[in-house]
């Protein structure tokens, strides 16, 4: 019986690993989940309103004086002209008696699941030796599908119990199917969308609280304000909103904080943070989970103001409007802005996109008429993965400072086929010398002459270790390589030193981890986001290929130019005139491909199919060059 992986798939999900989990993010984007919080959707598509038509519960909390509710929230009354405010109440802090108790209960409840699979696993064994008769493939399936089935039912029962931080768990394992059994993605799965939503008057009391100046009234800022959510997330729930002719008249996405939700969530991670570090000099844990928990504890805080959301926003807007030499270029991907003047550290109005979210990318496209395998959705995954990349590599090695928290929820597909990216609550800034050394990753993996060169092994294992990478004392001398194109190189065919590429492995080069530094622990997520993005859609992605040019350019100090520094004589006007030039011939490529989109289908796939051969063609003559 194949029983070992099922238990440690489970393990990983209900005991402290369930962080490794949680730091690389969902993958499963391409066999989508039932749609995750959407903060960004088309009124007008059939797809999204049946993620938007969950009605707010009845026994919805309508004061703050419910210390484990899990979104105490203030009371408000509403009448047809106007919105009359009651004070908005912000509970203190769990005790540490309360946050004992919640992690008491979770690991009560989830610790005996573990178990019983071990316990299942010894009974099916002791009757099987007993007897001398095995259970055919059939049987085994019966027994297990029960088996997770009551696990499944047991840990969502728990969940919705304690909800805060559990919450996001659920939503995790609910997404990764590629990883846990049906049972338990199925049974989770309401966790994805629309969690507990606050009653509209509730959500305008806090609004209110939040933005109105001396006089104003909501409808002087809000000329239409959406009573059922777009989505309804374990910190905050969106509305789609119209703003006045005074702040622009134009639609917008009003993001707002839960009143209650942040001590509750600060005290779930603190509770596994302490328990990380009770096993942090054990051989029980396969890698060093307080760091893990140390660093997501700290995003998390950070995800709790909408000022430094707003900031963040606006800081990865202009470095991804901005290429090299500092002249204006086409972001990769489609940012919503802040609405100046009206944010604050619980709400945050923003630009409103109109799409679908990529876990449902592949029910959109069905719908569309587009098959999986086809030229139109083969250059889609393409356009996906370079706008992903692009981003990414850009942030991370030339500011350091990058979208924290990339999943298939807070990435989009707009409805003219540009790519979104949304919810910058959880940001990253990475250190200049971090910055260097993984510009030096990158290059050492682009440019090794194969995966087996000693000398190219030897290099590429130097710069992990410079970076802070600590592998177990018994793992082989190639083990920090394997690390380095693990992580950031998914066209390998296989590691060195033995491992395999599956991240649940047994033999996984994360098995082999003994420390990851602090500040890189995010830098993985993003990097094993789109590796993973790159193995659903099947197109072979190395990100050091992609990412070698950036950081080249960050080694030689040729980023963030002025465009002052460009044009002091003629020699540098020709370099203006063909920053233009590039510019403009970026821009047209983009028009070209969000005019595709408007086609006929069959026409559409005609065109789709031109442009992939070109594309391909262009990639292979791209390879022999560097060759």
């Amino acid at each position: 019986m194949k029983l070992s992986s099922t238990i440690t798939t489970l393990a990983l999900a209900l005991a402290p690993v369930i962080l490794l989990v949680l730091v690389v993010g969902p993958v499963g984007a391409f066999a989508p989940p039932p749609p995750p919080p959407s903060r960004v959707t088309s009124r007008q598509s059939s797809t999204v309103k049946a993620a938007t038509t969950t009605p707010p519960p009845e026994d919805a909390p309508t004061s703050s004086s419910e210390e484990e509710g899990d979104d105490a929230a203030p009371s408000a009354t509403t009448t047809a002209a106007t919105t009359t405010i009651a004070t908005v109440e912000y509970p203190p802090p769990l005790t540490k008696v309360q946050r004992l108790g919640r992690a008491a209960k979770f690991w009560s409840s989830a610790v005996p699941i573990v178990l019983s699979y071990y316990s299942k696993t010894a009974e099916l064994r002791a009757k099987e030796s007993f007897t001398g008769i095995s259970l055919t493939a059939e049987e085994e399936e019966v027994i297990w599908g029960e088996q997770h089935a009551r696990g499944a039912r047991k840990l969502a029962d728990t969940i919705t119990s304690l909800k805060g931080f559990y919450v996001k768990t659920a939503q995790i394992i609910a997404s990764r199917q590629d990883l846990f059994p049906p049972e338990y993605t199925e049974a989770l799965s309401n966790f994805t969308d629309n969690v507990d939503p606050l009653p509209v008057d509730l959500i305008k009391a806090v609004v209110s609280k939040e933005l109105l100046v001396r006089g104003e009234t909501f409808e002087d800022i809000f000329m239409e304000f959406d009573d059922v959510p777009l989505g309804a997330a374990s910190v905050a729930q969106v509305h789609r909103a119209v703003l006045t002719e005074k702040y622009g008249s134009k639609e917008v996405a009003v993001k707002v904080q839960r009143p209650s939700i942040e001590s509750k969530l600060m005290g779930d991670i603190a509770n596994l943070k302490a328990l990380a570090k009770t096993f942090r000099e054990s051989d029980a844990l396969p890698l060093d989970y307080y760091t893990v928990f140390a660093e997501l504890e700290k995003q998390l805080a950070d995800e709790f103001n909408f000022l430094a959301e707003a900031v963040a926003m606006d800081r990865i807007y202009d470095t991804v409007t901005r290429d090299v030499n500092g002249m204006p270029c086409e972001s990769p991907i489609v940012m919503p802005r802040p609405v100046s003047g009206l944010v604050s550290r619980r709400v945050l109005v923003m630009d409103y996109l109109e799409g679908v979210p990529l876990s449902r990318a592949a029910e959109e496209m069905l719908r569309r008429g587009i098959e999986p395998d086809s030229p139109e959705a083969q250059l889609f995954g393409r356009r996906l993965l370079r706008s992903l990349t692009d981003v990414f590599g850009r942030c991370i090695l030339e500011t350091g400072f990058f979208h924290a928290d990339p999943h298939p929820g807070n990435i989009f597909v707009l409805d003219d086929g540009r790519i979104g990216l949304i919810d910058f609550g959880q940001v990253k800034q990475i250190g200049g010398r971090a910055r260097e050394t993984l510009s030096k990753v990158m290059l050492a993996l682009d440019e090794r002459e194969n995966d087996t060169n000693p000398k190219d092994l030897e290099t590429i294992g130097n710069l992990a270790l410079e970076l802070g990478v600590e592998l177990a004392d018994d793992a082989p001398a190639e083990g920090p390589a394997a690390v380095a194109m693990w992580l950031f190189d998914g066209s390998v065919e296989t590691l060195p030193g033995g491992y395999d590429k599956g991240e649940l492995s047994p033999n996984s080069p994360v098995k082999a981890l003994k420390s990851f530094p602090q500040d890189l622990v995010l830098v993985g997520r993003s990097s094993i986001l789109i590796k993973g993005l790159s193995n659903r859609l099947n197109i072979p992605w190395s990100l050091s290929k992609e990412w070698a040019p950036t950081a080249k350019n960050v080694l030689e100090g040729n980023t963030n130019k002025t465009g002052a520094a460009i044009v002091k004589d003629g020699k540098g006007s020709k370099i203006r005139i063909r920053d233009v030039m590039k510019l403009l011939k970026t821009w047209g490529r983009g028009k070209a491909s969000r005019a595709v989109t408007r086609l006929p289908s069959p026409m559409r796939t005609k065109v789709a199919a031109v442009a992939l051969r070109l594309q391909k063609r262009r990639e292979a003559r791209e390879d022999r060059n560097q060759q």
